[in-house]
């Protein structure tokens, strides 16, 4: 008598379907060998995909046949796309079951492979699923790939924003929030140059948003944030953004300014050094003997934490307390009081200077117009060679890339360029926030968080201290600053009859001094 296992396999579209399901297949092996006389082994159930053999009940099936390899054994399954969706798979498969002494064929689909001619019919029965998947993928890529190039996100939404359909039917994703804010929070601080990335990453997870480093990469790199999909590039076709159907959560010139700066192109300002609580000047701090920079950290004692700034160096050895160098600089370096007549005259200094050199915004107005002619004329140049036949298609393709990119950040960066009153506004504002933060340095100081205290140290001293224990060596102040106490001192002067009104100010102020390093 002749024994088989029955092997019955769907797969989850299949069975809604075509009505492959587990229970019909069944019922048609149980038949089919209750009138052929054939003793059922055993039932084999699965519920994986068929373009290879790593399926767990299979991997089982081996198993047991491998036992019984003096035993002739069959297994039956309704259809040849049962067994194998690969013909490349099935064949090895099949010259591992002859090894144990085992064959196979479908019920539906017999094939006797001891006639010769019936190799081919086996093969065709072998070849027609892989096809059939291979045409379904295919025709699903370009489905996928027309409806990016209608600016349609496919696939689960990214970071930010979450999957909606529509009421007939289609597929859409609109921004989630609170991630969607956190989102437009992290490009903000990336734009700002600030703090690196990974540290603003772990501070967005503190803020509730769950991203692991490397996706954190790739999400602050798609411009999906800025209104954009991306349709790769394949065979011929090249690489293009179209403007998407979802909402973006921020602009793209701030999207193109993170960029920029990720690329190592742009940075705004030095990247901060998270610092404890005690320790605000961390990284301000140069050593005395070998000019290196001074770290912080903390030595447990007994009963308590005590906090040193110590040299870089394991050979210099320069170590003071964080408490004494603390308070050396709120008692020593922080007296610098703004007088309200002081404010006032260097906000007029300040905005005479900007309004009489307003020349700057049509002069970058023009670099970007140039910048946008000198493209134009590279992809001009380019297309004339590519006629003549003095460089081939696919160098064109590279310098027509780069270039439309360029074009693309140069229009966006012309188009967001702020107007003269806008300007004017935003450097009043920053000068009322310079008065009132410096008219009470000392209290805001004491009073503010350790992020503020390093925002304002930052903003006085351009370049590191020097601290010897005792004392400090003269250092640098900002150049706003300067001038800021240079009024100051003037007045008082004048308060004290010791001089004329005439106070020998320069009306030249510094760029950089107008425009503050800390903000409320």
């Amino acid at each position: 008598m002749i024994s088989a296992y029955l092997y019955i396999r769907v797969s989850t579209d299949e069975q809604a379907r075509r009505g492959y399901s587990l229970r019909e297949q069944e019922e048609r092996l149980l038949q089919y060998c209750h009138l052929n006389g054939i003793e059922v082994l055993g039932i084999i159930r699965e519920d994986h995909s068929a373009k290879t053999f790593n399926r767990p009940e299979w991997q089982m099936l081996l198993v047991q046949l491998k036992k019984m390899r003096k035993t002739a054994v069959q297994i039956l399954c309704v259809k040849w796309d049962r067994f194998s969706r690969s013909i490349e798979a099935a064949y090895e498969m099949i010259g591992v079951l002859r090894s144990l002494n085992t064959s196979i064929n479908a019920i539906e689909q017999p094939v006797d492979v001891s006639i010769p001619e019936n190799k081919m019919m086996l093969a065709i029965y072998l070849a027609v699923p892989e096809v059939e998947n291979d045409r379904r993928a295919l025709n699903v890529f370009y489905g996928m790939r027309k409806a990016r190039r209608e600016g349609r996100w496919m696939g689960s939404a990214i970071k930010g924003y979450i999957n909606r359909v529509t009421p007939d039917g289609k597929k859409y994703i609109m921004p989630k929030l609170p991630e969607a804010d956190i989102m437009k929070w992290i490009f903000e601080e990336l734009s700002k140059g600030v703090y690196a990335a990974e540290q603003v990453r772990k501070m967005a997870n503190e803020k509730g948003l769950q991203c692991e480093r490397n996706n954190f990469w790739k999400i602050i790199r798609n411009p999906v944030y800025c209104g954009y999909v991306v349709v790769p590039a394949h065979k011929d076709e090249e690489m293009e953004l179209v403007r998407g159907q979802h909402q973006p959560i921020i602009s793209e010139s701030l999207f193109y300014k993170v960029q920029d700066i990720l690329n190592g192109n742009k940075r705004p300002l030095a990247v901060k050094i998270v610092s404890k609580d005690m320790l605000p000047l961390r990284g301000f701090l140069e050593c005395p003997n070998c000019h290196r920079m001074l770290t912080g950290s903390a030595s447990k004692g007994r009963h308590q934490h005590y906090y040193y700034y110590h040299c870089s160096s394991p050979d210099c050895g320069s170590r003071f307390k964080a408490e004494d160098v603390n308070d050396y600089f709120e008692n020593h370096l922080l007296q610098y009081k703004l007088a309200s007549e002081a404010g006032e005259l260097f906000k007029m200094v300040v905005m005479d200077e900007y309004k009489s050199s307003r020349r700057e915004e049509l002069d970058e107005r023009t670099l970007l117009y140039s910048k946008i002619e000198e493209q134009e004329e590279i992809l001009a140049n380019a297309r004339r060679k590519l006629m003549k036949d003095e460089i081939d298609h696919s160098d064109f393709k590279i310098i027509k890339t780069e270039c439309n990119e360029i074009l693309k950040r140069l229009e966006v960066e012309l188009t967001e360029l702020p107007t003269s009153s806008e300007n004017l506004r935003t450097i009043e504002n920053l000068l009322d926030i310079v008065i009132v933060k410096y008219s009470n340095i000392d209290i805001h100081y004491k009073n503010a968080g350790i992020e503020e205290k390093r925002r304002i140290i930052g903003s006085m001293y351009p370049e590191n201290l020097c601290f010897d224990g005792t004392g400090h060596r003269t250092a640098r102040l900002n150049e706003a600053l300067s001038l800021i106490l240079l009024i100051n001192s003037k007045l008082e002067d004048i308060k004290k009859g010791k001089d004329s009104l005439n106070l020998n100010l320069s009306p030249k102020v510094a760029r950089r001094g107008i425009e503050p390093l800390f903000q409320e």
